[in-house]
């Protein structure tokens, strides 16, 4: 048994969420916060046999797309006053997938 934790973005959160219960899994979801922009993710807690953790990646990786968002930095402090940096086109999006071993399943 495989126990999938999946990082991916809270826009695409909900399509995951009905891909996944189609497909026959089912999934544990926590709204996190995190990375280079603090945007909201979602985390998916999915367990499942070891043969089918293909088709839960798959179902990931057809449904996390990555894409390109412009950021404003926050002001420097060079200079005689408070610089505004100009905006940085950063790739956000996507799913960051890690897939655990289990020793042990209980269901009370």
């Amino acid at each position: 048994m495989k126990l999938i934790m999946a990082i991916v973005s809270s826009d695409d959160s909900r399509e995951v969420l009905d891909r996944l219960t189609k497909a026959g899994f089912r999934a544990t979801v926590i709204g996190t916060t995190g990375g280079f922009l603090r945007e909201g993710n979602t985390t998916f807690f999915v367990g499942t046999e070891d043969q089918r953790v293909p088709q839960a990646v798959e179902v990931l990786r057809q449904t996390c797309r990555r894409r390109t968002q412009w950021v404003s930095p926050l002001p420097t402090l060079e200079g005689p006053g408070l610089e505004m940096s100009e905006p940085i086109e950063v790739s956000v999006g996507g799913a960051v997938v890690f897939v655990m071993n289990v020793e042990q399943f209980l269901q009370a």
